[in-house]
């Protein structure tokens, strides 16, 4: 059979054959146990970190990834920026019936791919079919489990006035990668997304005395980000137009139609928070790795300027607002 059925998701052995011929032939191999309803979990030393995902993007493949590595970067990032070591994922697969199983087990081997270099088992999984026209061929939730070294404290309750914010790289890629990918505009760009495992980037800084918090700015972007500090904190932010990174043929795609790369979604990029003290050495760290190269220092958290306020190239300001409408729907 080329295509799923209704019925490789009635529990019989079209259903046995779908999961031994493609989730266990590649995901087998990080530990997935297909013949228990629950597995053992063993964990080291350390705070368990948990996080959940789903992942809806369309189209299922694009330039630079697709849904199934996109599934354990998105998950492992989570995991990564909150401090944490990931571990392990679990998987629930939700297909649409008549996607073809070719396509099915392109997306597996890329999901199988990326968690072998994120050094993830997965450990669990599931599947569910749903009829024709009530999917979009595929959507995958996740869930991740990791463990954060002890006395490592991260969050926005440690950020204070006066320190620097840091990105590891170009903002908007994943964003206009997958918009162009669509075709909805005609147009055509050579613009790959930056999905990938942000963990060697996280453990550079997380040892650093002054790290006081990270994030992946994945749906909203950047913009989104700095507002949930504001939002947490009550500290607005200054941010310099001209250091934020943004790739040419992403500004001009932008510019063209309308969007602000500020609030496009990345998915292998980190924004840190930092003691100013150490935000030349934090920057340092990061540039000194092949994912942080284009790492830059953009902006500075502030008592009184009370909003996220964007510092033009001219020398003018622009009050940065907080996303309402979603620019890019199914970006991840």
């Amino acid at each position: 059979m080329d295509h799923v059925s209704l019925a490789h998701g009635n529990g019989g052995r079209l259903m046995r054959e779908l999961i031994e011929q493609v989730f266990k032939r590649h995901l087998g191999r990080d530990s997935l146990d297909t013949d228990s309803d629950a597995v053992s979990m063993p964990l080291g030393e350390g705070e368990p970190i948990i996080t959940t995902d789903g992942f809806t993007v369309q189209p299922l493949e694009f330039p630079g990834g697709d849904i199934g590595s996109l599934a354990v970067h998105g998950t492992v990032n989570d995991l990564s920026v909150a401090g944490a070591d990931p571990l392990y994922l679990t998987l629930n697969a939700f297909i649409e019936e008549g996607l073809t199983i070719e396509t099915l087990d392109r997306l597996i081997t890329s999901m199988a791919v990326a968690a072998r270099e994120a050094g993830v088992h997965i450990l669990a999984g599931d599947t569910k079919v749903v009829p024709r026209g009530q999917g979009g061929g595929l959507y995958l939730a996740t869930t991740g489990v990791g463990l954060r070294p002890a006395g490592l404290q991260l969050g926005m309750d440690r950020i204070r006035d006066g320190d620097a914010i840091l990105v590891s790289g170009p903002v908007g890629d994943h964003g206009i990668a997958v918009m162009l990918a669509r075709e909805q505009f005609g147009l055509r760009g050579d613009v790959a997304s930056d999905s990938a495992c942000v963990l060697p980037l996280t453990q550079a800084l997380r040892a650093l005395p002054g790290v006081r918090f990270m994030r992946d700015p994945t749906r909203g972007g950047l913009a989104t980000v700095l507002h949930e500090i504001r939002e947490a904190t009550g500290l607005g932010v200054r941010l310099r137009g001209a250091d934020v990174p943004v790739r040419d043929p992403v500004r001009a795609v932008c510019e063209m139609l309308g969007y602000d790369p500020l609030y496009l979604a990345c998915e292998g990029r980190v924004v840190a928070v930092v003691a100013v003290e150490v935000a030349e050495q934090a920057l340092a760290l990061w540039r000194s790795m092949p994912a942080g190269a284009e790492a830059a220092l953009i902006g500075q958290l502030s008592a009184a300027a009370g909003r996220v306020v964007l510092e033009t190239a001219l020398g003018g300001e622009r009050v940065l607002e907080e996303l309402e409408d979603d620019p890019l729907p199914r970006i991840c």
